[in-house]
C-alpha cells in the first residue's frame, strides 16, 4: 500500500496585505503540529508614518522590515525542522517589493547591497503558499479588521502592491509554490475547504501548482 506524503517542515504563507496570511498560519500550524513564525509588521515604528506620507517613511520602514525579517530568519536558521515543522508568514525575498514599490533609485542601490549580505544567509522553504485577492477583495478585509495605521492606505497603493506580488510569485522558483486563490475559499470558516487545502499542501512537492477547490 502506498504511504501517505509527509507535509514539508518548512512552510511559508505569503501575499498582499489582508489576504489572510495569518489566519491561513495559524490554521495550518495547530493541524500540522507545527511551530508558527508571524512577522512583527505593528512593531515597526515608522509603519504608521509611511502610510501617511510614504516618501518620508520609505526608507527607514523598509530597512526596519529587512533587518527584523533577517533577525528572525537567523532563529529560524537555528530550529530544528526534524523535531518539529514551521509555518512562517513571510518570506524574506518578497522584501524586495516593496522596496521596489516605494524607494528612490539611490535608496534602492544601498537597500540592494544591504539585502544581497543577508539574503544567503537565511533558510529556504520547503513550500511557499501564495495566496491570491482582488483589489477589492484586499480593501474590504483591511476595513474589517480595522488597524487604526491601515486606514490610510489607498486604493492605487494596494493595486500596485497587489500586481507587484503576482509579478514576483510568477517568476519564483526557488522552491515548490502552491498559487491559491482565496476568492471562492473560506478556509478559517468551512471546514471543508480547510481540510482540501491541507491535501493540496500535501500533495505540492515540485515546481508550481494552482490549487484548484473542489467541487461543493
Amino acid at each position: 500500500m502506498k504511504q501517505p506524503q509527509q507535509p514539508p517542515r518548512y512552510i511559508v504563507v505569503e501575499g498582499p496585505i489582508g489576504v489572510g496570511k495569518t489566519s491561513l498560519v495559524e490554521r495550518l500550524s495547530e493541524r500540522l503540529g507545527a511551530r508558527k513564525l508571524l512577522e512583527v509588521a505593528d512593531d515597526n515604528p515608522f509603519l504608521a508614518g509611511f502610510y501617511k506620507d510614504a516618501r518620508r517613511y520609505a526608507f527607514q520602514a523598509q530597512i526596519w522590515f529587512l533587518l527584523s525579517r533577517f533577525r528572525q530568519q537567523q532563529e529560524l536558521a537555528q530550529w530544528d525542522l526534524v523535531r518539529q515543522a514551521l509555518v512562517a508568514d513571510y518570506l524574506l525575498a518578497k522584501d524586495k517589493i516593496f522596496a521596489y514599490l516605494t524607494l528612490e533609485d539611490h535608496e534602492l542601490a544601498l537597500y540592494e547591497r544591504i539585502h544581497a549580505l543577508l539574503q544567503v544567509q537565511v533558510p529556504v522553504p520547503d513550500l511557499v503558499i501564495f495566496l491570491q485577492a482582488s483589489s477589492e477583495a484586499l480593501l474590504a478585509r483591511i476595513a474589517h479588521r480595522g488597524k487604526p495605521y491601515e486606514r490610510e492606505i489607498g486604493r492605487t497603493y494596494l493595486e500596485e502592491l497587489n500586481a507587484a506580488y503576482t509579478h514576483f510569485f510568477f517568476h519564483y522558483t526557488a522552491s515548490p509554490l502552491l498559487v491559491v486563490n482565496t476568492s471562492d475559499i473560506d478556509f478559517v470558516n468551512r471546514p471543508g475547504d480547510f481540510e482540501d487545502l491541507v491535501k493540496a499542501v500535501h500533495d505540492t512537492r515540485v515546481g508550481t501548482h494552482y490549487y484548484v477547490p473542489r467541487a461543493r
